[in-house]
């Protein structure tokens, strides 16, 4: 494959990068110059100056953000043409490199940290991703942005049964269940209906205005094609929880139950049952106590806890049992 300079495909790297601050799902992001909108670290992968993807994509996060990433998996590759999905673009830097690629190839890698990190370069920052979906974040119950989100679908469904049907189960509409790993299909849906932004500006239609609620509802946009990454990084996140224990990578080396439950609740946008995820974690023997008290919740001293990560190498290890709160 020749240098991105003449190459008939871009091949461009963003990384998804997840931190638990307070009780939020966290991910960093930068702006940049002249840029209106935040997006992912990114840049594109040259076959002549990067060794590997994972080399790269670790380069670009550092210079873009004073940020070294530690546990990273490759996410995603979205490479379908002609379907209608958010385009990926790698912007200006490129010079005329994107105008005559034929197609630009997006890879999407997640990395988890146990802390957000005040990084301190210019334009980056840690954004919790509820900004990005209001709708995925049902802790405190239904979410005060589906009620507009649900009226413009049905607008756009109309008469389609089909339309209406995938509004109702990916959206939990007339009492249809809550499936927390469907963040993807759901912006893809949203996509499709026209009420993404991105949708706008990738099909070089005008903004139509919408009423200030649903705009609140419908999250902010991102640059490029991040915000279907950032949405994939999320269902694999919310998803692989329930089968690796690599919640785990998002923690300090102490931690309370307490902090780990909201650490999780943060990933996966639901209240779990107190008693019942405790009663998970110890028949998974995933942690134990280090027999001293956590003092500075400011509240009564709980006990401290570590992952017990030596036992990845002794057995298969599965992730954690979500009790939820409604259950």
């Amino acid at each position: 494959m020749s240098g991105p300079s003449d190459s008939a495909v871009i091949i461009g790297l963003s990384a998804v990068v997840v931190a638990i601050h307070g009780d939020e799902a966290v991910v960093l992001t930068v702006r940049p110059p002249g840029a209106s909108l935040e997006g992912l670290p990114f840049g594109p992968f040259d076959p002549l100056g990067h060794r590997t993807f994972e080399l790269a994509m670790r380069a670009f996060v550092t210079a873009q953000t004073l940020f070294n990433l530690g546990y990273v998996e490759q996410l995603y590759t979205f490479g379908d043409k002609g379907r209608d999905a958010p385009v990926a673009d790698m912007g200006a830097g490129l010079g005329g490199a994107q105008s005559q690629a034929e197609r630009v190839i997006s890879v999407g890698y997640l990395a988890l940290t146990p802390a957000a990190i005040d990084t301190h370069a210019p334009d980056s920052r840690w954004r919790p991703w509820s900004r990005f979906f209001p709708w995925e974040d049902w802790r405190g119950g239904r979410p005060a942005a589906l009620p507009s989100i649900e009226e413009a679908l049905r607008r756009w469904a109309g008469g389609d049964a089909q339309r209406l049907s995938r509004a109702r189960l990916l959206f939990a509409l007339d009492g249809a269940p809550w499936n927390e790993e469907r963040v993807l299909e759901r912006y893809e849906l949203l996509y499709e209906a026209g009420l993404a932004q991105e949708a706008a500006r990738d099909r070089h239609e005008p903004t139509s205005p919408l009423p200030a609620p649903l705009v609140a509802a419908l999250g902010e946009p991102m640059l490029s094609d991040h915000r279907r990454i950032l949405a994939t990084a999320v269902s694999r996140l919310r998803g692989k929880l329930k089968y690796r224990p690599v919640v785990f990578e998002l923690m300090p080396e102490a931690f309370t139950l307490s902090a780990l439950q909201r650490a999780v609740e943060a990933i996966t946008g639901v209240a779990l049952h107190k008693q019942n995820f405790r009663r998970a974690l110890e028949r998974a023997e995933l942690v134990e106590g280090l027999g001293r008290l956590d003092s500075e919740t400011g509240g009564r001293p709980a006990e401290l806890f570590r992952f017990r990560r030596e036992i990845l190498g002794a057995r298969p290890v599965s992730g954690l049992t979500l009790p939820l709160l409604r259950d």
